[in-house]
């Protein structure tokens, strides 16, 4: 006779840390994203018709012909020596001296910020974040047991009289995008960037300098990162890089999110452990798509396609403020960026960005809802818009049928 056995309740065996996380607003929008028609002022994706097909197909090629056996290999858990070598040479360009001992190559920034967070944070530590911030860093902080302290911000970036309050607190680590900053598209000024880092070297805190935007400034004067001027403060040069700053860099936005390689630069000891916390991971980012990322740079290559996305970024992120400052009514509120895939409007403080979500989907018009990236899940009243997947045109039709959804809720 047949047993009647019932099948295991999962929901009762996950970890504390799985059952703490929600899935990604982003993500579960991008689903929406999909439904043909629909105009994506959503996702924070690169302009597909830049993706330098070509180059790539010119680069597998010579990789495979070339050096396909040890390209299908393991590697070694750094990463391709060639390639970080090449990371020293592109972040000399910011003027940092850095050598390979420096630096980790990674699946992605998102893994960059994995494991700083499994190298610095323990169950139940505080970490500071700026207000809004990256909801994905949120969530990967979160899977980690951190408790957040956010920090407000406003047209110059991080506010440093509430973050040295929130260092008093004693956080693991402030957890910063300071250039064309996810979601508000805010670069940090410059003198705030000495003040920072002078306050974390005053409370020893780590810093995670999240940068995977830098690059693609379509206007103004370039900014130092926090890693030079952090490396300046105290005389740091080449492989004896010190200091209080772990930068996370990415290929994503510049080459194509599809690839996941990204890298981490910071002081060799730290870097090291980091390298033993990947091996436990994914013993190593990708051996192929290493290559491929480090072919496709040769020849400079990589100067002149970041220039080209510039100018793509640069016809997108006018029309967008063009078309704001002709459809969208008194009352709303927005950023400048000035360089980036994103920025920030906000709305009066009645409305709510969820429910004004589901009309616009009905016009066929998606947006992310500010909501989510806050860590203490204020902002309902904003939303984040992003300038770089729609083309001109297509940003000219999203933003008037918007306006005319506010104009109504308005009146």
């Amino acid at each position: 006779m047949r047993e009647n056995h019932r099948s295991l309740t999962w929901e009762t065996r996950y970890a504390r840390r799985a059952a703490s996380v929600s899935s990604s607003a982003i993500r579960e929008l991008l689903k929406v994203v999909q439904t043909p028609g629909m105009l994506s002022l959503a996702g924070g994706m690169p302009p597909p018709e830049l993706f330098p097909i070509q180059a790539m197909q010119a680069a597998c090629q010579h990789v495979l012909s070339e050096r396909g056996r040890e390209a299908m290999q393991y590697g070694i858990t750094e990463g391709y020596a060639p390639l970080r070598q090449f990371v020293v040479e592109w972040m000399s360009r910011s003027g940092l001296q850095l050598d390979e001992s420096n630096v980790l190559i990674t699946s992605g920034g998102m893994q960059g910020l994995d494991l700083v967070g499994r190298l610095l944070i323990n169950p139940g530590d505080s970490i500071t974040v700026e207000s809004p911030t990256f909801l994905g860093a949120l969530q990967t902080f979160t899977i980690n047991q951190a408790q957040f302290l956010p920090v407000p911000t406003d047209e110059e970036g991080i506010l440093p009289v509430h973050l040295e309050a929130a260092l008093q607190k004693r956080p693991a680590l402030v957890y910063l995008i300071p250039t064309f900053q996810n979601p508000t598209g805010i670069t940090l000024s410059a003198r705030r960037r000495r003040e920072i880092v002078e306050l974390a070297d005053r409370y020893q805190t780590p810093i995670i300098e999240d940068d995977p935007y830098s690059h693609l400034r379509v206007e103004g004067e370039e900014v130092s990162p926090l890693i030079r001027l952090d490396a300046e403060m105290r005389g740091s040069t080449g492989g004896g890089l010190l200091g209080n700053v772990i930068y996370v860099g990415t290929f994503s936005k510049i080459l194509g999110p599809g690839l996941r390689v990204g890298w981490l630069v910071g002081p060799a000891m730290v870097i090291r452990q980091l390298t033993i916390l990947k091996q436990g991971v994914d013993v190593h980012t990708g051996v192929l798509a290493q290559m491929i990322v480090h072919q496709v740079t040769q020849d400079d290559f990589l100067v002149g396609h970041v220039e080209r996305l510039r100018t793509a970024l640069r016809l997108r992120r006018d029309a967008m403020l063009d078309a704001l400052e002709r459809h969208f009514p008194p009352g709303v509120q927005w950023t400048r960026p000035e360089g980036g895939l994103f920025l920030w409007v906000t709305l009066p403080p009645e409305m709510d960005a969820t429910e004004l979500l589901a009309e616009a989907i009905e016009s066929k018009v998606a947006f992310v809802p500010g909501r989510p990236f806050y860590a203490d899940e204020s902002g309902q009243h904003t939303l984040r818009l992003s300038f770089s997947y729609p083309t001109p045109e297509q940003i000219e039709i999203a933003i008037e049928r918007l306006g005319k959804i506010l104009a109504r809720r308005l009146r």
